[in-house]
């Protein structure tokens, strides 16, 4: 950016004091913000001619409220001239080069070169006042330009705010799309986790009450125990649910039916846990291939195993079942 001149400086210190931006003066003055700028930093070169200088600090002034008048002879040294305040010296330059003879040669040799001089003279001041006018025209023709620049920049700025703003409008719909799309996707992933979660408690409750129930009249006892394997009797109950889980390591499992059908055969992890309906069935046969760790419920009830798990690594669970109904 160019040094401010003082005149520029002082200008846009009125303008900013006023709360003015380049853009509001560009309205108030209809002349371009490049060439309201080029005044402020001292940056004629931006003008369409020496005479728009002059023109457009005038107005500039006019717009920010200062005096004209005291303003140009305050910057004189920031403002430059135009051609027609130069033609003065221009003339009085042609003519004391023509006069020169007049003193050297005395005044009847100068009488005779009078005539020339006139002529050369006159021929000069037809071509300065030519050239004076064709500048006036094209000048005039610039300043039109300029003028009609300004409108149009301005209605090309006017259309690019309005496209920006569609733009953005579009934009702000379109997050508004997603994010309430999102929104009800997020709201219907919830009901569904709820009504799951209603729906696994209602069943864990109509189970647990289930147990309960059967447990206050259930039986389980054991009918004989021989080498590594042993018999219960369940009676007392509608209900054989049976649970195994492994909490220390790794074990076997093999749980079979009386006629020999395996519900499970099977490696059951550290940690896991098999449930098993045999409320079917009359008799069910559990093979735990390594007991240490390993846990029996009946119809939601612990049950111990037969056998000292650290004497009898391998046991083998036969229990009976005989229905409340046909006892």
């Amino acid at each position: 950016m160019l040094a401010l001149t003082e005149l520029g400086q002082r200008l846009r210190q009125e303008r900013e004091s006023k709360g003015l931006s380049l853009e509001d003066l560009q309205k108030l003055t209809k002349i371009q913000k490049r060439y309201l700028l080029g005044i402020e930093e001292g940056n004629y070169e931006v003008m369409p001619g020496k005479f728009y200088v002059r023109a457009f600090i005038k107005q500039y002034c006019e717009a920010i409220g200062l005096d004209t008048d005291a303003i140009f002879e305050e910057y004189k040294s920031d403002i430059p001239s135009t051609q027609t305040e130069d033609m003065p010296q221009q003339l009085s330059r042609v003519r004391s080069r023509k006069e020169i003879p007049q003193h050297t040669k005395g005044v009847s040799k100068a009488y005779d070169y009078l005539p020339t001089v006139l002529v050369v003279a006159g021929v000069v001041v037809v071509g300065i006042i030519i050239w004076v006018i064709a500048q006036n025209i094209v000048s005039d023709k610039n300043k039109e330009q300029a003028n009609e620049e300004a409108p149009n920049s301005e209605v090309q700025q006017s259309n690019t705010q309005e496209e920006t703003n569609e733009t953005t409008a579009k934009n702000d719909n379109s997050t508004s799309e997603d994010e309430q799309s999102a929104a009800d996707k997020k709201e219907h992933e919830e009901e569904k986790a709820a009504k799951e979660k209603a729906e696994k408690e209602k069943a864990e409750k109509e189970k647990a009450e289930k147990e309960k129930k059967d447990s206050g009249k259930q039986e389980y006892k054991e009918v004989q125990k021989t080498g590594r394997s042993a018999t219960y009797a369940l009676s007392g109950t509608d209900a054989f649910n049976l649970e195994v889980t492994s909490t220390q390591a790794d074990t076997w499992l093999d749980v079979k039916n009386g006629k020999g059908n395996a519900f499970f055969s099977s490696i059951l992890k550290k940690g896991e846990t098999k449930e098993f309906d045999l409320t079917k069935e009359t008799e069910a046969r559990v093979n735990i291939g390594y007991s240490p760790g390993v846990e029996l419920k009946v119809n939601g009830k612990a049950v111990d195993l037969p056998f000292d798990s650290s004497k009898q690594v391998r046991q083998v669970v036969t229990i009976q079942y005989q229905p409340a109904e046909a006892q």
